[in-house]
């Protein structure tokens, strides 16, 4: 098996609604912590992260409500596809994080799961959910900026 250049991305899954549904605000990158069925399953390109979200709890970041089926040739220690993952982070991060999703609101919204340099990393944003008006609004924009194109 080659191996891959340095910083070089291999994306398992993406969320595209993310953009589409919320207000992205900031990123961040996060590593995951998997158990080794877990792993296997995502090389294989197998997970869903639409209905995912992300939240701090006891001063640590968590991903909820991300599918990760089971192994096809697991044994019976395979994983739970949807049981919560820790998220590695830098301790000042979780804090800007912290405040982020309580004090203001937003909302931990899961972006892509890809593999780095051999890690399973999370990329997410923070975002406040649009209004149906503000898809309007973008959706009208877009169209006027395709249509300034082809004029010019």
């Amino acid at each position: 098996m080659a191996s891959r250049k340095d910083g070089e991305k291999k994306v398992v899954t993406r969320n595209r609604r993310a953009k589409h549904d919320y207000a992205i605000k900031d990123t961040y990158e996060a590593g995951l912590v998997l158990q080794g069925t877990e792993v296997k399953s995502l090389r294989e390109g197998r997970a869903t992260i639409t209905e995912g979200f992300v939240q701090v709890k006891a001063n640590e970041a968590w991903l909820f409500q991300t599918h990760i089926p089971e192994y096809a040739y697991g044994n019976i220690n395979n994983h739970e596809p949807t049981r919560p993952r820790k998220l590695l982070m830098k301790r000042n991060q979780i804090d800007k994080l912290r405040v982020s999703l309580d004090v203001q609101g937003f909302t931990g919204v899961p972006m892509e799961i890809y593999f780095k340099d051999g890690y399973a990393k999370l990329y997410f944003g923070i975002g406040k959910g649009k209004k149906h008006y503000d898809k309007r609004q973008d959706a009208k924009a877009k169209t006027d900026r395709r249509e300034m194109r082809e004029r010019y």
